[in-house]
């Protein structure tokens, strides 16, 4: 009898484990000239990063065929929505596909988000955020309308400002509204659910004097985003990218300025802590976002791996 009850205590505690390890962290990578696709770095704690060689899916959307800015996030039935910049200027919109594995996409389309403005310079950096309490995917990007906005130092080609759409299917999609227009040119941002009623938007200011990443608050994730902080990063810094570690936010950011990727920690989004000695991250590697993927998924992703070495 005691014998069956260790066998059960073992079982039971290796059932916990197992599901402890099911998900896994994995951070959607480009490398320079953008012309080459989709790339992953995993990770285990959150901290250190190991590159997946290869590409999984190359860039065949619109003119200029690139892939930037990968986001992407894992629906509740384990569908992995990918969304991303297809180019530097135009605004044909931005890219869409899906995928059940990480590894075979289908349903590859432009989502033509700015097409009811027809001096839109550019749609860059779109960003994926699951609204549970809507039920609803949220996408954010930068684009820029001449003339549309006071520009302080900015050029009018390069005064950006937010917008969104929601879609719950990835089918349709609601009409195009601004998101953030906090009186600077905008880009780069990032909706963080930290608790009820209480998000952060992780920014950046793109202004030529600034160029660095701050946060602003709000009590839903369609803002308004309020209360901006002082910048958090060195200048010349951007494409943040954040997530969970038990009771601290990591933000990873690109300081292409230093030629370095570096990362903060914070508690409350008010207090920074630099952690550059702690983490590791692949050379080469541009920025993404961070999502959580299954482990089976990364397993057959390091085989597929494997098999092309």
């Amino acid at each position: 009898m005691r014998n069956l009850v260790k066998l059960f205590i073992l079982f039971s505690v290796a059932s916990i484990l197992a599901s402890c390890q099911r998900d896994v962290y994995l951070f959607t990578s480009f490398h320079e000239p953008a012309n080459e696709g989709l790339r992953y770095l995993y990770s285990k704690d959150g901290y250190h990063w190991n590159a997946i060689n290869g590409v999984y899916l190359k860039p065949e959307l619109g003119k200029q065929k690139i892939m930037r800015d990968p986001s992407m996030i894992r629906d509740k039935q384990g569908i992995y929505h990918l969304v991303w910049t297809i180019g530097w200027q135009g605004n044909e919109g931005i890219g869409y596909a899906r995928s059940k594995d990480l590894i075979h996409w289908g349903h590859q389309q432009i989502i033509p988000v700015m097409q009811q403005e027809a001096t839109t310079v550019n749609i860059w950096a779109p960003e994926l955020f699951y609204d549970d309490i809507e039920d609803r995917f949220i996408i954010i990007w930068a684009s820029t309308i001449p003339y549309r906005f006071a520009k302080g130092v900015e050029e009018e080609k390069n005064n950006h400002r937010m917008y969104y759409t929601t879609t719950k299917d990835f089918k349709s999609f609601t009409k195009t509204k601004l998101f953030s227009d906090p009186g600077f040119s905008i880009i780069d941002a990032v909706i963080v659910k930290k608790e009820q009623k209480d998000y952060v938007l992780v920014l950046k200011d793109n202004t030529r004097p600034n160029r660095n990443l701050k946060v602003a608050f709000a009590k839903n994730p369609l803002g308004p985003f309020q209360q901006i902080s002082q910048p958090f990063s060195p200048y010349l810094s951007e494409g943040p990218a954040v997530l969970k570690v038990k009771d601290q936010w990591l933000i990873y950011f690109d300081s292409y300025g230093s030629k370095s990727y570096e990362a903060v920690s914070t508690k409350d989004f008010k207090v920074f802590e630099k952690i550059n000695d702690k983490i590791s991250v692949p050379e080469g590697h541009k920025h993404g976002t961070i999502f959580k993927a299954s482990n089976k998924d990364l397993k057959n992703l390091l085989r597929v791996e494997a098999k092309k070495k």
